[in-house]
């Protein structure tokens, strides 16, 4: 299966794209650069991993997407409380950051119980 194809993909991209419109005047770069680059890695690594060759590669990539969902809820809390985006947009991301966890860690088991090649 090719990786656009996946709901977890084409959710996480859209989150993407989200968080870059909805952040596009923000001046702290610093910070924005940071909650940007967590986003992107979401859909970039399952990406990366569909790419892959060995079901190793692909897991591990698929494992560092797991790990910058949560890394991104994190930060869209902390872009709430610093006063960056409103709590109903900050919400909206960690909720479906969390659901993209839930999502990718559902793919994770699936991936270990395929042959290996």
């Amino acid at each position: 299966m090719r990786h656009e194809q996946m709901e977890v993909w084409q959710r996480s991209k859209q989150l993407s794209v989200d968080v870059y419109r909805e952040l596009k005047d923000l001046r702290d770069f610093g910070f924005k650069d940071q909650i940007t680059r967590s986003a992107l890695s979401i859909p970039s690594n399952i990406a990366e991993g569909f790419e892959r060759f060995t079901e190793k590669e692909k897991f591990r990539f698929v494992s560092i997407a797991k790990g910058s969902c949560g890394e991104f809820a994190t930060q869209a809390l902390i872009a709430i409380e610093v006063g960056y985006i409103s709590e109903d947009v900050g919400l909206r991301w960690r909720q479906e950051a969390m659901t993209l966890s839930r999502m990718l860690g559902s793919l994770l088991k699936a991936l270990t119980k395929q042959p290996q090649m």
